[in-house]
């Protein structure tokens, strides 16, 4: 069974599974989910905890031993198996299949995966745990859900502030969600209940935000030139690889070119979008963008991506990250395309 995050909570009141996957990158959310198990098993007279987190040469016959080797006494077991690569292999799998099959009604099993990818989800092993147990895929805060998240997370605490100062604050924490938390939980050691001014959190929040290459690829194609602009001055302060930015931004526009001409011949959207691994919350922002975005744009900035390659290779003069920074405005803005080229 897979349910949602949002779910768990409901669901264990209700009920508890002999087992739970959790795959996903949010530290934070995965660590409150497990959290929340814990204290329901403990109820349940889940007394001893077993951790086993599984590296390179890891001897998974021990997992299958710590079900068997139940204590003396009778004490309920939480086996606790981490699988940081997410990828258990041909020996690991077929003791996830075993073990699904030979679980004891005394022990809870808790799994937990970085995100993985469809393919991964389509596995023999990954389907036998989501046929026996509960499966909890935990999806990332994009930073168009952040406010709603943070003014969420100040609810729980009897605080409150207006838009402005929400979408000032998902600025200050974006791509680092435990930041997020410890400065929301700072603002309730400050400040009383009720309202907060953007004064008031300007003076306390410090710049927490985290940013990498993918998240600059969504805010191109969104047209968003201010978070664009931000997080391109990230990277270059961070000595990010300019070489490394143009790759996944050209890759990004191949992305959308290819598409966009298969909606234009009559293609499935959904077989376009897995035939090109977009998975999730991207899929909309992608098809937004290649719905929305002019080809001659498109076919602009592949252009323009050329250019600055050269300019890597000290093949042509320029500003690299200045070029880079006009991609923005070159996806907002339709032209001749054959004049382009003459031009380049």
């Amino acid at each position: 069974m897979r349910i949602s995050l949002d779910r768990l909570a409901a669901h264990l009141q209700k009920q508890m599974a002999p087992l739970y996957v959790l795959f996903g990158d949010e530290t934070l959310l995965i660590l409150e989910a497990i959290d929340l198990i814990l204290s329901h098993a403990r109820q349940q007279g889940y007394t001893e905890r077993e951790i086993y987190t599984v590296e390179q040469h890891f001897k998974w016959q021990n997992i299958l031993n710590a079900d068997s080797n139940l204590s003396l006494f009778g004490t309920k077991k939480i086996i606790d198996i981490r699988i940081p690569s997410g990828k258990p292999g041909k020996e690991g799998g077929a003791v996830m299949e075993a073990y699904c099959t030979t679980i004891s009604p005394d022990v809870l099993t808790l799994i937990t995966l970085p995100r993985i990818d469809q393919s991964t989800q389509n596995t023999q092993w990954f389907k036998s745990l989501e046929n026996f147990g509960v499966v909890i895929p935990v999806s990332n805060i994009e930073r168009q859900q952040l406010p709603e998240w943070i003014a969420k997370r100040l609810a729980q605490q009897q605080q409150r502030t207006d838009a402005t100062t929400l979408e000032f604050m998902a600025d200050q924490v974006e791509g680092n969600l435990l930041a997020a938390y410890q400065e929301i939980q700072k603002l309730a050691l400050i400040y009383p209940a009720g309202n907060l001014t953007l004064a008031q959190i300007r003076a306390v929040i410090f710049n927490m935000a985290r940013y990498d290459i993918y998240q600059l690829a969504d805010a191109l194609i969104a047209s968003d030139a201010n978070r664009y602009s931000r997080i391109l001055n990230e990277l270059q302060e961070e000595g990010t690889a300019p070489l490394l930015i143009l790759n996944v931004l050209a890759e990004q526009i191949r992305q959308l070119i290819t598409i966009q001409k298969g909606i234009n011949t009559g293609q499935s959207t959904a077989q376009l979008l897995r035939s090109a691994r977009i998975w999730g919350n991207r899929q909309k922002i992608v098809l937004n963008a290649a719905q929305r975005i002019h080809l001659d744009s498109l076919h602009r900035a592949i252009l323009h991506a050329a250019r600055i390659d050269r300019m890597i290779k000290g093949v042509a003069d320029g500003d690299i990250w200045n070029e880079l920074s006009r991609f923005i405005n070159i996806l907002a803005t339709n032209f001749d395309v054959s004049h382009a080229l003459s031009t380049q």
